[in-house]
């Protein structure tokens, strides 16, 4: 008898801790993003680890939200094979969960091909770079290789870094430079490397640091030009007066000679240069399609204008397995089995206070309802008294025949929005018996762009954002800009609320899905007087949400 007690108690023991288990791994589905990306490295109590093997190995492919649908793993040609895909998964796997509405042109293919092969003979380590990072060690300005390199510095927040790598790797495409980033604002922990066989990090003993660099420096361009160095030449020829680099400022702060950058008669000044030093902010590739130099070469890149930062971020960056984790897991245990998904990324700009940036503003969820229901984003609410529990009543009965979700993501630094969101539909539910679900992977009050796990979560919701079927953003912010554009989207523009009003309309359709140019400089270069930039070409137009920026727009007329 005792005997049998004993093994009783044993069998009550297992079942408890199974079931604790169970309850620990159904626990780890509704987690937030904080503690997604520490999954790869905590287990969690005394439960069976997560093995290494279940993180870095192959995702099989009925992991995919749609296993049955074939995908283009290459991006319609933009990436190539050859890359160790255990090390970074989402290279290859980020067409599972979007199709892009647009098709890359030959031509641009080729020129990714051509790029590589240059980034792959003059990159970090050969011969070429050596003796050209020479040049830069002791001032020489002889180019003694048919290597020509940009770096970048990079310094802002994750959108607008993403923004600014893609408009500096664009104009190293078309003036034949080797693209090199800034190694110290924790590119490496975000995005893997975009270029096979070499590496787009300079190198940790680079001989320039990036402090000595500001809009004041002596070697900056504007500088240059304003102090004469070039001897009064109008035509700016360098003359056997070769620098051994020129600093392009072009940050938001940048002035009038700074931006003489995107004037035809300056880039072929530039093009003599041998390195070219370049801090910047913003999406400039709207300037550069008003540069006649380029125009053709773009036009033959973008037959379709407005995909500019779709294919390039799709192929510059891909997500380190740690980010790309969190975004696969999130998608399959939330949104992979609703029949839309619905993005909405909040960027708060009104003051309440010295500390509430983010809210709670009552205008701001009422513009954020107003905008998604008025453009049939999401359903109408039932007003009338009892419609809960009869809505309850009729999901029972029916089953699953009216089992129709819709997943809302939303992004933002407050929970405040999402959560009365969903409060809104529990308590009135929508007129057609659609269920609404409301998501949001974390919520960290406060920006803080020099921390790494906050620009880890930050790109992950990026990214979920851009699996999204319809996408409603904030205007002005460079976080929803980089969501369309991966997403291949025209958003839903939230309009800036002015005296704590919500606008009307509350929101708007966009033009195109290119990002806007918010510092965008107004001066004709060949009249050489100020103008209206944005109605010089069909293609080039001022934004929706900033009136005195630009955008790329896929028109033929002005």
């Amino acid at each position: 008898m005792a005997l049998q007690r004993w093994w009783l108690v044993r069998v009550l023991v297992l079942c408890l801790l199974c079931g604790a288990c169970a309850a620990a791994k159904q626990r780890y589905l509704s987690v937030s993003m904080d503690e997604e990306l520490l999954r790869s490295k905590q287990a969690h109590l005394d439960c069976p680890p997560w093995k290494k093997s279940d993180i870095q190995d192959d995702m099989s492919d009925d992991l995919s939200p749609s296993p049955q649908i074939a995908y283009d793993r290459l991006l319609g040609g933009l990436l190539v094979e050859g890359f160790d895909e255990k090390s970074c998964r989402s290279r290859y796997q980020f067409a599972r969960y979007h199709n892009s509405p647009s098709i890359p042109s030959a031509y641009l293919i080729e020129r990714l091909r051509k790029q590589e092969a240059l980034q792959k003979k003059c990159g970090p380590g050969t011969k070429a770079y050596k003796e050209a990072s020479k040049q830069l060690k002791y001032g020489q300005s002889i180019n003694t290789t048919d290597c020509n390199y940009l770096y970048l510095i990079i310094h802002a927040g994750l959108g607008n870094r993403m923004l600014e790598i893609t408009s500096a790797f664009l104009y190293a495409l078309l003036t034949n430079r080797i693209l090199l980033v800034d190694r110290y604002k924790e590119i490496a922990d975000l995005f893997c490397e975009p270029f096979p066989g070499t590496s787009w990090l300079v190198p940790s003993d680079f001989p320039l640091n990036n402090d000595e660099f500001s809009q004041t420096s002596p070697e900056s361009y504007g500088n240059m030009l304003q102090n004469k160095v070039f001897g009064g030449n109008t035509d700016r020829s360098l003359a056997g007066n070769r620098p051994p680099y020129v600093y392009l400022h072009l940050d938001g702060t940048y002035g009038f000679h700074d931006k003489l950058f995107f004037c035809e008669d300056d880039q072929q000044f530039l093009q003599e240069v041998s390195w070219l030093i370049m801090r910047t902010d913003m999406y400039f590739v709207p300037s550069l399609f008003l540069i006649p130099a380029f125009q053709d070469e773009l036009s033959r890149l973008f037959p379709e204008k407005d995909t500019v930062f779709h294919h390039l971020a799709r192929y510059l960056f891909h997500p380190t397995n740690n980010v790309w984790y969190s975004v696969t897991k999130y998608f399959r245990s939330y949104l992979a089995k609703a029949e839309k998904r619905v993005g909405i990324q909040i960027r708060i700009y009104e003051t309440k206070g010295i500390l509430q940036r983010n809210g709670p503003f009552p205008h701001i969820l009422n513009q954020i309802l107003s905008c998604a229901q008025n453009e049939k984003l999401l359903p109408e609410v039932s007003m009338a008294e009892g419609a809960a529990a009869e809505t309850q009543n009729n999901r029972t009965a029916a089953g699953t025949q009216n089992n129709r979700t819709i997943a809302v993501l939303t992004t933002s630094l407050s929970s405040w929005y999402s959560d009365q969101i969903q409060k809104k539909y529990d308590e009135q539910p929508a007129v057609d018996g659609i269920t609404v679900k409301v998501f949001q992977p974390s919520h960290e009050e406060y920006q803080r762009s020099r921390n790494k796990k906050h620009n880890m979560k930050a790109l992950a919701e990026i990214y979920l954002l851009s699996m999204s079927d319809e996408l409603i953003t904030s205007g002005f912010s460079t976080f929803g800009y980089a969501a369309q554009g991966l997403a291949g989207l025209k958003p839903w523009i939230m309009f800036k609320s002015e005296n704590h009003v919500m606008p009307d309309p509350p929101c708007g359709r966009a033009m195109s899905i290119e990002p806007c140019f918010h510092q965008a400089p107004f001066y004709d270069c060949k009249a050489k007087k100020d103008a209206d930039l944005g109605k010089v070409v069909p293609y080039v137009r001022h934004c929706e949400d900033v009136s005195w920026g630009l955008k790329i727009v896929n028109q033929t007329h002005l």
